[in-house]
């Protein structure tokens, strides 16, 4: 079958698409406390592709719908009370009166914890006399796994059967005492509904269709049913009968149990070391999107199940509820302000996991650090792309390790705490050296040797994010400039730490920096129209790749640069091909490639944004810096404070608003966190040399009034910043 677009001139034929859709997730409501998520539409109600409540890897239920009296709701507004609570609002005319004025509300709130999902239905009334009527809530379970949701295999809502590729497993669904058992392989849901009759059956059933089956009633113990259904999925009824007095109100509840006993990563325990950060600004944006990054990073906190108490990032909903070196040290390393506590305990996670020797299958090296966490191997439907559970095809999380375990100490981590992690230090250096440079040229390079792996193992992970001016793809193995950035700083930092801690090695490692910056600065340094820069890599035949792209960015603030080579780049991060007027693009506009929808070819990621900006702070360049920044608060402004994983690379000359990338994640970790490092580098906040005061300084924009960080931490102690264009004070908090 053929879809015919006719033009004024020609006509084309246009095969119709018959491959499966990522789903879109950008006009999706999420509520979420990790490893737990809901995705529904803005009424509550869960039709579409990404929608359902999800535990761990696993979607258990896909979809949902309510009636009252017969009929929908009809949804007025959606109001989130926080990451893991919001409130959906709805009219209820098909049992209102029939006056202008609505006198009947719902008001469902729902709420998510680490392994739970649950709601409140409550119905006010303002009519005077009582309404009898009947509520039910349906419900299709069917376990897809998440990247069968992700490759667009898995259906949707209560009736969209899954494609038969997706070959889901059987559910099984066994009333029992009041109880809903529902389990497929590892994962179990129970599902609670006090006083409602349970209804089970497989879709398309006599049965499904009259909302009848095997029933019985919430409140007691009736005779055990079950169900078994692998395709499309089990369809589980709920009948309340509802009774709202006059001028009064009625309230039921139901709720859904959830574990999965192969999950490798849960829920963090405790409360996260900033809950009682603030942040206020003249320019309201700033707290606006501080207050919202804080709350949805709490969310994120979870802890594997071999360290527990041991919290780290996820790196984003839905797709990432899991350990991720890079982006787990990235977001730690952004919210150090915060406290060292999550840096803490994420460089000890990591740690407890660090490569001990050489498999090719799964990218290990001895002191290398993982990429990616999963309860068993994940292959990527449509990809090509099939990773082991743990999998450490990552070419910089190593060096990114050592930098924010010396970051972390000059910002209080106490030398207890860092003295443990020596030995892992040690290593670490040596992948670098031995493993890190794998043809012996002095630079820090990889490639995929399984033919199933990651191609790009920098954070621009994306097939085509290493690409020539003239769009052609560059052949590997790949030298990323950043990546050089980070070792330089890596072996600096990490000579540092030797020396402080009476090691030796210090001084070999100090040479070894400086080698590296000699070779950087004659092999990736290129000049073209328009400015010199660094290329974003060297390719196989080490021929600098001559894209402008963002990357250049992360090299501010590593000690790699001189000072010229600072301000050329400086210059460049807030030229109009990079600086969108909404963050940095990922590359430059007069590239072949560029896109401003393309994942890395000129798009806009909050977090490689936020670590320009404070790349500039640290090198003098405050008013770039707050340039880009105000890039990001108009950016934030436009997606209600919740930045996703990226935006479109779209010019605020010519929109109001950027265009969203509808699959990306929302929330995301180090997305969150570039709210805060945005907010600290306006005032060039940093800790003193010795390690137990701040230092700061006054405003370079004057746009945002007056900054006040309440919460900041230097070795656990806390601070007030109040900064303005004419001055800026640190005081202790306690």
């Amino acid at each position: 079958m053929t879809a015919v677009l006719p033009s004024p001139s020609t006509s084309q034929e246009i095969p119709a698409m018959s491959h499966p859709l990522q789903p879109f997730l950008n006009d999706a409501t999420v509520v979420l406390a990790a490893p737990t998520q809901a995705w529904s539409a803005a009424s509550g109600a869960m039709t579409e592709a990404i929608h359902g409540a999800y535990h761990s890897d696993t979607r258990v239920l896909r979809g949902l719908a309510l009636e009252v009296g017969g009929a929908a709701p009809e949804t007025v507004s959606q109001s989130s009370r926080g990451s893991s609570d919001t409130v959906f609002t709805a009219l209820v005319r098909s049992i209102d009166d029939r006056t202008a004025d609505p006198r009947v509300r719902l008001d469902r709130r729902r709420t998510v914890t680490s392994g739970g999902f649950a709601e409140e239905l409550r119905f006010t009334s303002a009519l005077g006399h009582e309404i009898v009527t009947e509520v039910r809530l349906t419900l299709a379970a069917d376990f897809a796994p998440m990247q069968i949701v992700k490759a667009g295999l898995a259906g949707s809502g209560l009736d969209g059967a899954p494609d038969a590729r997706a070959a889901l497993e059987p559910v099984t669904v066994v009333e029992r005492a009041g109880a809903v058992l529902l389990a497929s392989g590892t994962s179990t849901g129970r599902l609670y509904a006090p006083g409602a009759a349970i209804a089970v059956a497989a879709p398309g059933s006599a049965a499904a269709d009259a909302a009848e089956g095997h029933a019985s009633t919430g409140g007691g113990a009736e005779a055990d049913g079950r169900a078994s259904v692998a395709d499309p999925a089990a369809r589980i009824t709920l009948t309340w009968p509802l009774v709202v007095p006059p001028h009064g109100t009625a309230t039921l509840t139901w709720r859904l149990a959830l574990e999965d006993s192969a999950a490798v990563v849960t829920g963090a325990s405790g409360t996260a070391e900033w809950a009682d950060a603030r942040v206020d600004a003249g320019d309201s944006r700033l707290a606006h999107w501080n207050r919202r990054a804080l709350d949805d990073l709490a969310a994120l906190r979870m802890e594997t199940s071999r360290a527990p108490g041991e919290p780290f990032l996820a790196a984003g909903a839905p797709w990432f509820f899991t350990l991720f070196g890079r982006d787990s040290l990235w977001a730690a390393r952004l919210l150090l302000p915060l406290g060292t506590e999550l840096a803490a305990s994420t460089l000890r996670v990591l740690a407890g996991l660090q490569g001990e020797r050489t498999v090719g299958e799964t990218a290990e090296q001895p002191g290398k650090i993982m990429h990616e966490l999963r309860p068993g191997e994940l292959t990527m439907p449509g990809e090509d792309i099939t990773l082991p559970p743990l999998y450490y095809g990552t070419v910089d999380a190593t060096a990114l390790w050592i930098v924010l375990l010396a970051e972390a100490r000059r910002w209080g981590l106490s030398d207890d705490e860092v003295r443990p992690l020596l030995p892992n230090l040690k290593r670490a250096l040596a992948w670098m050296r031995d493993h890190g440079d794998s043809d012996g040229d002095g630079f820090l390079e990889y490639a995929d040797t399984t033919g199933h792996g990651l191609a790009n193992q920098g954070w621009k992970d994306s097939g085509d994010s290493v690409q020539w001016r003239d769009g052609r793809l560059a052949e590997g193995p790949i030298a990323l400039c950043e990546v050089q950035g980070y070792a330089y700083q890596a072996a600096r930092d990490g000579a540092e730490l030797l020396d402080a801690f009476g090691e030796s090695g210090g001084d070999v490692w100090r040479a070894w920096a400086s080698a590296l910056a000699e070779r950087f600065r004659a092999s990736f340094w290129i000049e073209r129209e328009g400015g010199r820069y660094p290329a974003i890599a060297l390719d196989a035949a080490k021929r600098p790749v001559d894209t402008l792209t963002s990357n250049i960015g992360h090299l501010l603030g590593t000690g790699i640069l001189n000072a010229d080579e600072a301000a050329d780049i400086a210059r460049l991060l807030v030229d109009e091909r990079l600086d969108s007027g909404f963050g940095l693009r990922t590359m430059a506009t007069d590239s072949a490639g560029y896109w401003p929808l393309s994942y890395h070819g000129g798009s806009v990621w909050a977090h490689d944004t936020a670590i320009a900006v404070q790349g500039l702070a640290r090198e003098g360049f405050r008013v770039e810096a707050a340039r880009l920044g105000r890039g990001l608060l108009r950016a934030a402004e436009a997606f209600g404070y919740r930045m996703s994983e990226l935006h479109s690379g779209d010019s605020a000359a010519v929109t109001a608003v950027p265009a969203p990338y509808p699959a990306a994640c929302r929330p995301q970790a180090w997305s969150a966190a570039a709210a805060v490092a945005v907010a600290v580098a306006a005032t060039d906040a940093r800790p003193a040399p010795d390690r137990t005061t701040l230092l700061v300084a006054p405003l370079a924009d004057a746009a945002l009034g007056q900054v006040t960080l309440d919460g900041l931490r230097v070795a656990g102690r806390p601070f007030r910043v109040v900064a303005t264009p004419d001055a800026a004070t640190a005081t202790p908090l306690a």
